[in-house]
Order: C-alpha cells, then structure tokens, then sequence
C-alpha cells in the first residue's frame, strides 16, 4: 500500500462530503496546484481507497418505508450451498449489504422494502427459500438516529 500523507487525508475527506466537488475546486481549497491535485486524487482511486462516486439519495422521497436488521443462521456451510445464497441475496435490490458475522447468526442483512407488505413479501418468496437457512429474525427499523457514510480517514496516514 502506498504511504498517505495529510494532503491524501483531506482530498479523501473533501471528496466523502461533496463528491461532486471539481478538481479545480478541490485544489483550491487544499491551496494545491490543479495538476497535483489531480495526481493524488488518481493515486488514491489507483489504490482502492476511492472505489466510485455515487449519489446519496433520500430512501423516504423514494418511497421506501421500511428498513430492516435481518439476522439469518444456516445450517449448511458447503461451497455449494454459501454460492447459491451469495447469488441470491446479491441479486436482491431489497438487500442493501450482507455480512457474514460472528454470535448466534450466520449473516446480517440490511435490507429495505417499500411498506411492510413488500417486506413481507421479501421474506416469504426470497429469505425463507434460501438454501441451508434455518432461522430468519428481522429487526424493523423505528426511527434512524444516525446515518453516517462517511469513513474515518485518519487510518490512512499509518
């Protein structure tokens, strides 16, 4: 891995909060050349730390109601079985991320729905036919109290 220095902290920063924000504007606010600027930020991408630009979008104006903590334990393990399961839930746009976790669970899945019936829906003909699957708990979202997306980025100066 390359070594950042606090110049890499900042663009990485600026860029979490505003990723729409112009090069030459970035510069200018880091009082670096365009050039350099440019470089550091092409740097970063080249080594994974950026991986993509996206829009955050307001899950409610699109009306998606319901946002859920779905915790899933499996009975199989095989490669064959945590295959299929890998290719169903990433196919799934209700799940927004899955992992694979420690405690009682096998998985932790977050995953959101229009209203209670899609919800419902989700679970009845996608999480209760996945293969290996022996116990489904949902935790229903009540109210967010933070949502943050953006990473600390001072692990990058080592």
């Amino acid at each position: 891995m390359p070594h950042f220095d606090r110049q890499d902290v900042a663009i990485v920063e600026r860029l979490q909060r505003d990723g729409r924000l112009s090069n030459a504007r970035l510069a200018e606010q880091l009082s670096m050349s365009e050039a350099s600027c440019w470089r550091r930020q092409k740097r970063l991408e080249e080594a994974g730390v950026i991986e993509g630009y996206q829009a955050v979008l307001n899950r409610r104006r699109l009306g998606i109601g319901v946002m859920a903590f779905v915790q899933i334990g499996c009975t199989q393990h095989s490669e064959e079985v945590t295959a299929q399961f890998e290719a169903i839930i990433g196919a799934s746009p209700h799940v927004l991320a899955c992992y694979n976790v420690t405690g009682e669970a096998d998985f932790l899945l977050h995953v959101v729905a229009r209203d209670l019936d899609d919800y419902s829906r989700f679970v009845e003909q996608v999480l209760r036919k996945l293969p290996g699957v022996f116990n489904i708990r949902s935790n229903l979202c009540l109210r967010e109290m933070k949502l943050d997306r953006q990473l600390p980025v001072d692990y990058l100066l080592g």
